[in-house]
């Protein structure tokens, strides 16, 4: 379930997004979409495994982040962030979170 894509910038940074498993579950039953605003997407998915998200890969572009999960990334200071991902791929109303919310929920 390691769906995925990312779309290139036009000042050539990139924005990959990933659908996860969620690392609070118990069951591989739930899953995340993680957002990460980099220059390209070596350096995402290194800011991803920094973070302890060892087993992080990018196969394909089969998910790319819509132009909503853009603006949404490029808004935040960090440039990354989070929220569950919809079960069916219908567009979510949750929020999205910064990542350290989600590793402090792991931590817990």
């Amino acid at each position: 379930m390691a769906a995925g894509g990312f779309c290139k910038l036009p000042n050539g940074r990139v924005v990959v997004a990933l659908n996860l498993p969620s690392p609070t579950a118990a069951d591989s039953s739930s899953a995340v979409r993680v957002l990460v605003h980099a220059q390209n997407r070596a350096r995402a998915l290194t800011r991803l495994r920094n973070l302890g998200m060892r087993a992080v890969y990018l196969r394909g572009n089969a998910a790319p982040p819509t132009p909503d999960e853009i603006t949404a990334v490029l808004h935040h200071p960090d440039g990354l962030i989070w929220r569950t991902a919809p079960d069916n791929g219908v567009t979510c109303l949750e929020l999205w979170r910064p990542i350290k919310s989600l590793l402090h929920r792991t931590a817990a």
